[in-house]
């Protein structure tokens, strides 16, 4: 636990101060500032009813993980699902990606429900929304489980699945878990709906459920502790969490950073959050990755789960 940012979101929340916050994959690395003092060089958006449509196809050249190489991770990640390490992992890869469009251009362009440009380090363009916190009521809406829309009748194939089904059962529960530490009378409002995902050159179904819980009426002094004591998030590690975490770290052979952590707000009554996937970073030297990946259980395909990670590589314009 990073208890230097748990202690300075809880000082804001206690003053109700509305500020603006972003954090790591792993809680090392953070960004918190008063809404008033926001730099220019961040831009947020947060929108659940943006539209999905797809205005224009982007093109993107892809420098991906070699399959041979990504069948060895998901062949490991299978022997410790047999040891009965875990049993659900969501594994990530990064990409060398080229584009023609700059950081601003992609944040104005793309569609999607949560937006961040984060100065000209990193911009994601996320489906997917952690916690929400309204009026002393703590919501998550875990994502897992993805099928293009043009699949024939994709909506009853991907629902139907009983292996995207244990996947998406699992990760429910997990979150139910992570409720129940910071919350009580937890309920799961919505199980198994459909989101349609605009993907630049296609659309993708993509399977949510709805949890919620109780707080206390005074939860604002205590979003760092809420925040911290949940993190990260159950959707992008896997089950059990802890071990989960450990496993992923030794295979995947680079750093998340900000990739999977949260960005979110606080307008001094509420409280949004979103999951940082469908990102794209931008290193020193100029050159961009995209990271992408997905949920492997026992019963995963690794040719499926390899085209995946080069499906989640797109720009929803």
């Amino acid at each position: 636990m990073n208890k230097k940012l748990k202690n300075l979101l809880n000082k804001y929340g206690s003053l109700k101060e509305p500020f603006f916050f972003t954090i790591s994959y792993d809680l090392s690395d953070f960004y918190v500032k008063p809404l008033k003092d926001l730099p220019s060089g961040i831009k947020y958006e947060i929108n659940d009813k943006v539209s999905s449509k797809v205005t224009k196809k982007v093109k993107i050249k892809k420098n991906l993980i070699s399959y041979d190489e990504y069948k060895k991770k998901f062949d490991y990640i299978q022997g410790q699902i047999k040891a009965g390490n875990s049993y659900l992992l969501n594994l990530t890869s990064k990409t060398k990606i080229d584009l023609k469009y700059n950081f601003d251009e992609i944040y104005e362009q793309a569609h999607a429900k949560y937006k961040l440009k984060f100065f000209d380090e990193f911009i994601c363009f996320s489906p997917e929304k952690f916690i929400e916190i309204k009026k002393n009521k703590i919501f998550t809406y875990p994502m897992k489980g993805t099928i293009d829309s043009k699949v024939e009748n994709a909506e009853a194939k991907i629902l139907g699945d009983l292996k995207e089904m244990a996947e998406h059962t699992m990760v429910v529960d997990l979150l139910r878990n992570d409720l129940g530490i910071v919350s009580n009378k937890i309920i799961v409002d919505k199980f198994r709906y459909i989101d349609k995902i605009n993907a630049g050159n296609k659309k993708l179904l993509q399977v949510s459920s709805k949890i919620s819980g109780h707080l206390d009426e005074n939860w604002n002094e205590r979003i760092g502790d809420i925040l911290t004591s949940i993190l990260p998030a159950g959707s992008i590690t896997g089950c059990p969490k802890k071990k989960t975490v450990e496993i992923l770290k030794d295979i995947e052979g680079y750093k998340r950073n900000y990739y999977t952590g949260i960005f979110g707000v606080f307008d001094g009554s509420s409280l949004e959050t979103a999951v940082m996937i469908r990102f794209i970073e931008k290193e020193e030297d100029g050159t961009m990755y995209y990271k992408s990946g997905g949920g492997i259980t026992c019963d995963s395909s690794s040719s499926l789960e390899y085209d995946e990670l080069c499906d989640k590589i797109y720009l929803p314009f």
